[in-house]
C-alpha cells in the first residue's frame, strides 16, 4: 500500500512510524508533515484544510490508503471529497465529524443513545450568561461549543475564571456549553470504528494540565500513559457496550454512519463510565504511546475501517508491558510560545516530533507549542517511564518544560475506582 497522512504532529508522526513497522506499506508520505516525518515519508506542502489540494496530492501520488490525523479538516469535509474522488479513506464524514466539532452535537446523540454524560446547558446571549452560571457549580465546567485543539475547556471552582472564559467565547461569536461536573479519573479509549463494528484500542490517561500535579491551565495534553493498571478489563467492555456501541449505532440510524477513529473521553465515577467529550480523530498525545503497544499491522487495521471490512480484522494484538509519552513543550506554552530555536537529539529513539521544522542549514527547530513527543516503553509502568525521562534528558531546548510526573499516580497506586 502506497499511504498518505495528513497531518503535522506528533500523532502524525506516530501513526507514519506505526505503518511503516507493517510490511504491507511499501511507500509512505506525509502532507505537510514536520521535520521527523521526513526520516519516515516524503513531505508535501499541502493545506490540509483544502479537500481541492488533498485530493489533487492524493491522486498524484496514486494513495491505497489516506489517513486523515486532525479534526479540521474531517470537520470541513476532507473525507468526504477524497472518497467521492475514490480513494479509500480513514476518517469520518463532515457530518459524523461533528460529533467533535459540535457540543451540542455530541450531547444529542447522547441523548438519543441513552448514554451517560454530564448535565449541559447551551449559552449563546451573554444576557443569560449569569443566570446559566447560577444553575451550575461549585466546579465549574465551561467548553467553547465549537473546535478549540484541546484547549477550549475551563475547569474550575471560581465562578469569576468560569464566567470569563465563557464571556470570551460569546464575544468571538461561540456558544458556550457549561456542564456539571463529572468525577472519578479520566479515561481516554481509542475505538475503530466502522458503521456499527467497535474496535476498542488500549486505553489511556492523558495528562492535560500544563504543571506537575495537575497545577496550571488545559494544555492540548502535556504526556500519557497505556495501559492503565487500575482499570479492571471489564471496564473497558463496559465502554464499548455502554458508550461507544451505542453512539456508532445511533449515527448508523441518523444517516451519518462513522467510519474512522472514534475517542471517548471519559469520566469513571460510582456509576460507571459518563462522556466528558468525543473527538473524531485519533488523540495527540495518546497515540504515541497506545500505537507503541501495538504489534498488528496497524496499516492493515485502518484499511480494514476504511474499506468497510472492520469485521474480518483478526483479533488485535498489543505488546506486553506498558508505554508511556512525556510531551515537551516550548517557552510560554499553552500561551504564544517561544518558537525558532534549535533542538539538540531530536531525532534520537522514542522522538516524535510535533512543532519542528528544519532550519537553512539542515537543523531542526522550534515550531510550535508542543515541540516534541518521548516515548519509552517497559515491562511495567515505571520501565516505561524511567526510558522515556531518560530519553528526554537527551534532548536539549532552550527555555523549554516537561511534566515529571507523567504516569506517576498511576505507578504509585495512587488511581482507584
Amino acid at each position: 500500500m502506497r499511504v498518505l497522512v495528513i497531518g503535522s504532529g506528533g500523532r502524525e508522526h506516530a501513526l507514519l512510524l506505526g505503518l511503516d513497522r507493517d510490511p504491507s506499506v511499501t511507500e509512505l508520505h506525509a502532507a505537510p508533515g514536520n521535520a521527523g516525518t521526513g526520516s519516515v515519508a516524503t513531505n508535501h506542502p499541502v493545506d490540509v484544510a483544502s479537500a481541492d489540494a488533498v485530493v489533487a496530492l492524493a491522486r498524484e501520488l496514486a494513495a491505497d490508503l489516506v489517513v486523515i490525523g486532525p479534526e479540521v479538516p474531517l470537520v470541513l469535509g476532507v473525507a468526504d471529497a477524497l472518497r467521492e474522488a475514490g480513494f479509500d479513506t480513514f476518517g469520518p464524514s463532515a457530518q459524523a465529524a461533528q460529533i467533535e466539532g459540535s457540543k451540542a452535537f455530541a450531547k444529542d446523540v447522547m441523548a438519543a443513545a441513552g448514554v451517560r454524560t454530564a448535565r449541559a446547558e447551551i449559552v449563546d446571549n451573554p444576557a443569560e450568561l449569569d443566570a446559566a452560571l447560577d444553575r451550575f457549580g461549585p466546579t465549574w465546567v465551561v467548553k467553547d461549543d465549537g473546535l478549540a485543539a484541546g484547549k477550549g475547556v475551563v475547569v474550575t471552582p471560581d465562578r469569576a475564571a468560569a464566567r470569563a472564559h465563557a464571556a470570551d467565547c460569546l464575544e468571538h461569536g461561540h456558544p458556550v456549553l457549561l456542564e456539571s461536573f463529572l468525577d472519578g479519573p479520566e479515561v481516554s479509549l481509542f475505538c475503530l470504528v466502522d458503521g456499527e463494528t467497535v474496535v476498542p484500542l488500549l486505553p489511556a490517561q492523558d495528562h492535560k494540565r500544563v504543571g506537575d500535579g495537575d497545577a496550571g491551565p488545559n494544555t492540548g495534553g502535556m504526556g500519557a500513559y497505556t495501559p492503565l493498571p487500575w482499570l479492571p478489563a471489564a471496564m473497558v467492555d463496559r465502554i464499548v457496550d455502554e458508550v461507544c456501541k451505542p453512539v456508532a449505532a445511533e449515527l448508523v440510524n441518523r444517516g451519518t454512519p462513522f467510519s474512522g477513529l472514534l475517542y471517548a473521553g471519559l469520566a469513571i465515577g460510582a456509576e460507571g463510565p459518563a462522556v466528558v467529550e468525543f473527538n473524531c480523530r485519533f488523540g495527540d498525545p495518546e497515540t504515541q504511546a497506545v500505537l507503541d503497544m501495538l504489534e498488528s499491522p496497524l496499516g492493515e487495521a485502518l484499511a480494514a475501517t476504511a474499506r468497510g471490512t472492520l469485521a474480518d480484522l483478526p483479533p488485535l494484538r498489543w505488546h506486553d508491558g506498558a508505554a508511556v509519552v512525556v510531551v515537551l513543550a516550548a517557552e510560554n506554552y499553552p500561551g504564544r510560545p517561544r518558537t525558532g530555536d534549535p533542538i539538540t537529539g531530536a531525532n534520537a529513539e522514542g522522538v516524535l516530533h510535533a512543532g519542528t521544522a528544519v532550519g537553512a542549514a539542515g537543523e531542526v527547530l522550534s515550531a510550535g507549542g508542543r515541540v516534541l513527543s518521548v516515548v519509552g516503553r517497559g515491562a511495567d509502568l515505571k520501565a516505561a517511564r524511567a526510558q522515556a525521562y531518560d530519553r528526554l534528558g537527551q534532548v536539549k531546548l532552550a527555555g523549554s518544560h516537561f511534566r515529571t510526573d507523567i504516569g506517576k499516580a498511576a505507578e504509585d497506586g495512587r488511581i482507584s475506582l
